[in-house]
């Protein structure tokens, strides 16, 4: 199988380079980057000398011929019509931006600032959440893999979507924290070193974009329509990203627990922890590492959800999709520990 990675110069494209160069029963035949159009990839990441792909160079546009699976590391609007360019030459894509993982195309506009063109294509798009969509994503000619904190959320709070105990009448509160490189690698004052170090802040407290893609979710596995009430933080690490879920729901944290061991007991990249989550656990891997408590006195389930945002929140996962898509096992060069301390 030739593989190609479009983007291949930002963060979750260098990740996914470092994750397939061990894999042994695909070739990547094409990266691209307008910025570094020409170069090796040893030039632009020295830490891939002597790696599998160390000269394969960089193109500046893809070839939509002679690969057969392609990982679009993109912008939003630039993967939109990729996307369906690939798909009209019956490649299978696996999109790492957040074009087609909303089905409401009217979203797109008030959240994404552009029009959503290819409606029907967004029917025929899977999210590529494996603990939810497994089955499908097996077919699936489009992934339209996760954003990072709709993983660590959607993962928090699924074993109580799917047994249904969540409604109207419940209030969904989450605080979530992301390390820097969630913001991608460009230059942004906010991100510069000096304004970033020992700092941490709220930022997009009332419109997210990730917001409608978590009701989008949870509304698609429950049938109902459930408000998140959302707030991101930056902090000043490089990866890594916690969800903090406070759901008000009555029951007992035994039942609690042990609906989160029968949901993820099979489950090889879910976690669950004995004491709250924590980011430095889960770097560079494929896994969730979740925590349920429950407060008695405010009726409030709290749920813990830590991953590494540029894995299983991005790339780490898009491998876990292709596994599937290819009839491996899920955890077939993911098997990786976190490097601790």
């Amino acid at each position: 199988m030739y593989v190609a990675i479009a983007g291949a110069s930002g963060y979750t494209g260098a990740e996914l380079l470092r994750i397939l160069s061990r894999y042994k029963d695909i070739e990547i035949n094409q990266i691209t980057s307008r910025q570094y159009t020409g170069k090796t990839l040893k030039d632009v990441f020295p830490v891939f000398t002597k790696s599998k792909y160390e000269n394969l160079t960089f193109k500046e546009n893809l070839d939509l011929s002679i690969s057969d699976i392609y990982f679009l590391c993109l912008p939003h609007e630039a993967s939109l019509e990729l996307v369906k360019q690939l798909y009209d030459n019956g490649k299978i894509i696996i999109d790492l931006s957040a074009a087609y993982r909303i089905k409401k195309s009217e979203v797109y506009k008030e959240y994404y600032g552009f029009e959503h063109n290819y409606p029907h294509l967004l029917e025929e798009a899977v999210y590529g959440l494996p603990e939810i969509y497994r089955d499908k994503i097996k077919t699936a000619k489009i992934v339209a893999n996760p954003g990072c904190y709709p993983t660590a959320t959607l993962l928090g709070l699924y074993p109580l979507i799917k047994n249904n105990l969540l409604n109207q009448n419940n209030s969904v509160i989450v605080n979530a924290l992301s390390g820097i490189s969630g913001a991608g690698r460009h230059l942004k004052e906010d991100f510069m070193y000096p304004e970033s170090y020992s700092n941490v802040y709220a930022y997009n407290i009332t419109k997210h974009r990730h917001t409608p893609e978590m009701e989008d979710v949870i509304e698609n596995v429950s049938k109902k329509k459930i408000s998140i009430r959302f707030t991101p933080h930056i902090i000043p690490i490089s990866r890594g990203m916690l969800s903090t879920i406070n759901v008000f729901i009555e029951i007992s944290k035994k039942d609690l627990k042990e609906l989160y061991y029968d949901t993820y007991k099979n489950e090889y990249f879910i976690r669950l922890q004995d004491r709250p989550s924590r980011v430095k656990e889960v770097i560079g891997t494929n896994f969730c590492d979740i925590y349920v408590d429950y407060d008695e006195k405010n009726k409030i389930a709290v749920i813990t959800s830590a991953i590494d945002n540029l894995s299983k929140g991005a790339s780490s996962q898009a491998v876990q999709n292709l596994n599937i898509i290819l009839n491996k096992p899920e955890n077939y060069c993911l098997e990786n520990l976190p490097l601790f301390p």
